[in-house]
């Protein structure tokens, strides 16, 4: 008898997606989903450790943000449309979010090395799993299962969000320059 943890639906290497019928547990959009879980939870981490309270309301609005593409990713074809609220407006919102930290630090003008804060290294974690995803619904929307481009441009600007609150926390925690990749800071 199945309990409140398990369902023993999936033992046959399958899923349900959000509409009719299962597909393998390998198919292309559970693939896109756990990977946006994966980049929801590598947020989760970065708020955990995050000095800055502004900075973790944000997070924490963007981890409420990816369930919400996780559900237009899991739908079928058929319901996708009620699924939808990735728009134009979230997209702008996360837009204002990083111009505001993006006043508060100093860009760096060639590629970082991660680790100068806990806080940093956590969010470049985050940033690279946001990656991951974001190549995983792009695949998606190839293959036309998905059909949002405001939720990919979503995910395109939530890696730059991570990169300018990496240098943000970075800075909270005393880092004045971040260790470049050529061998100069720290």
């Amino acid at each position: 008898m199945p309990t409140g943890f398990y369902t023993r639906r999936g033992d046959d290497g399958s899923t349900g997606i959000l509409g009719e019928g299962r597909v393998s547990k390998s198919d292309a959009r559970i693939e896109a989903l756990g990977a946006v879980d994966e980049a929801t939870a590598a947020l989760g981490m970065a708020r955990a450790v995050c000095r800055s309270a502004e900075a973790a309301g944000c997070l924490v609005s963007i981890q409420r943000d990816l369930y919400a593409v996780m559900a237009e990713a899991a739908a079928s074809v058929e319901n996708r449309e009620k699924f939808r609220s990735i728009d134009a407006a979230r997209v702008k919102w996360l837009e204002e979010q990083t111009d505001w930290l993006s006043q508060k630090v100093d860009l760096p003008r060639e590629f970082i090395v991660p680790g100068d804060s806990i806080a940093g290294a956590a969010l470049d974690v985050a940033r690279t799993a946001v990656r991951r995803a974001e190549r995983r619904l792009v695949a998606l929307s190839e293959n036309g299962l998905l059909d949002n481009p405001d939720l990919l441009r979503y995910m395109n600007r939530l890696s730059s969000f991570c990169f300018v609150l990496e240098l943000w926390e970075n800075h909270l925690a005393g880092s004045s320059r971040p260790t470049l990749a050529k061998g100069e800071g720290a």
